[in-house]
């Protein structure tokens, strides 16, 4: 009789509840990490980068270092001790967040001792929690086989997100990426959040600050704005409420609250009187929106977007948003665009759910402590 026992990996808590509750069978772990926000160094082992985002969460007060890195060190733990189970089954959706977590999971399982393991993957179009019984059970029961090609593949992914040239993502983006259907939508969209060719902005800035000027003047209002504008959803409120303190200050702000306070974000707990205080542009941020005026020129603070720090200042790598690509100042031109997909490639398995709405509660956390 085999005593082993099936280890699934899913994104985040909601979705590893929503799961144990179907009756998935086997042992149900949450990944949690925030991936596509802060530095991510993928040369790194898996425990030394468990530091290192463990020092960024909680250096954005988006969870206690003690509380994160111990998660961290026991979710690293298990996937190192995998003589416990017959079979890895990496439960994952289709945007940014989840297709970072599923490529580094895979890239760790291409190689060592991980590599023998029987690894199986699901990749639902949609959200995990709001799937049936029925639809879990069908997922679970008709999983397929993770292929040499996505392992492949995966690993090209996780380097290039991982390096100090983001062109390797354009790379990889311009070769063909069918083995993981929903990844170059995913990587375009980490892309997007490069500082734009024509103010300076990322695109969530960018967004962030189009919502308040049309009237979703509060934190949340704005943060629900800026959700439906995603192609697949994928940033958390608290990330997003970070976005908007980046945004103002006591120098040079773009935005601040109405009695003319800079905004600071809340940390693991979000107070009422934050979510509905109300947001005013500032007569900069509205000359930065219309792009008359550089806000990375004039921002001070630096942010980390995988392998890639963007530093203040007119020499780093830039999104230019007409082209569709990167540019950089040392470049003799653009990057090469990223080929256009002439229809959009089926995965293997997949949840025909659209996403239509936002499921209650499905950004209620940052998804270094995905509630999902």
């Amino acid at each position: 009789m085999n005593s082993k026992q099936r280890l699934n990996i899913t994104n985040g808590d909601i979705a590893a509840g929503t799961m144990s509750e179907a009756g998935v069978e086997g042992k149900i772990i949450a990944w949690r990490d925030v991936l596509h926000e802060g530095p991510v160094d993928s040369s790194l082992s898996l425990e030394e980068l468990s530091k290192q985002r463990a020092r960024f969460i909680a250096g954005n007060n988006w969870d206690d270092f003690a509380h994160i890195s111990g998660d961290f060190r026991e979710r690293d733990r298990v996937i190192r001790q995998l003589d416990y189970f017959d079979e890895v089954v990496l439960w994952f959706e289709d945007d940014l967040y989840d297709q970072l977590q599923l490529i580094q999971l895979l890239d760790f399982f291409s190689r060592g001792p991980a590599k023998a393991k029987k690894l199986s993957v699901i990749v639902v179009d949609g959200y995990i929690p709001p799937l049936s019984v029925a639809e879990l059970k069908q997922l679970e029961a008709t999983r397929p086989r993770v292929t040499a090609q996505q392992l492949e593949l995966a690993q090209r992914a996780w380097k290039a997100f991982g390096s100090t040239d983001p062109s390797a993502i354009e790379t990889l983006l311009n070769e063909s990426t069918a083995a993981l259907p929903y990844l170059a939508r995913a990587l375009t969209r980490h892309l997007e959040e490069f500082p734009s060719t024509v103010n300076g902005l990322s695109r969530s800035e960018r967004e962030a600050l189009t919502a308040i000027r049309e009237g979703h003047a509060t934190p949340v209002a704005a943060f629900l704005e800026v959700a439906r504008k995603q192609e697949s959803i994928f940033l958390g409120d608290l990330v997003f409420y970070s976005y908007l303190e980046r945004l103002s200050g006591k120098e040079n702000a773009l935005l601040t609250l109405k009695d003319g306070s800079p905004v600071i974000a809340p940390s693991s707990s979000v107070s009422r009187d934050f979510v509905e205080s109300e947001l005013v542009l500032t007569p900069l941020g509205r000359e930065v929106l219309a792009g008359k005026k550089d806000w990375q020129l004039i921002n001070s603070k630096s942010r980390w977007l995988g392998g890639v720090e963007i530093v203040p200042g007119k020499d780093g790598w830039r999104w230019d948003p007409k082209e569709r690509r990167l540019a950089h100042p040392s470049l003799a031109k653009p990057t090469r665009k990223p080929k256009a997909k002439t229809q959009r490639e089926k995965p293997a398995v997949r949840n025909t759910r659209k996403k239509r709405t936002i499921p209650e509660n499905r950004k209620a956390r940052p998804r270094a402590r995905k509630k999902k």
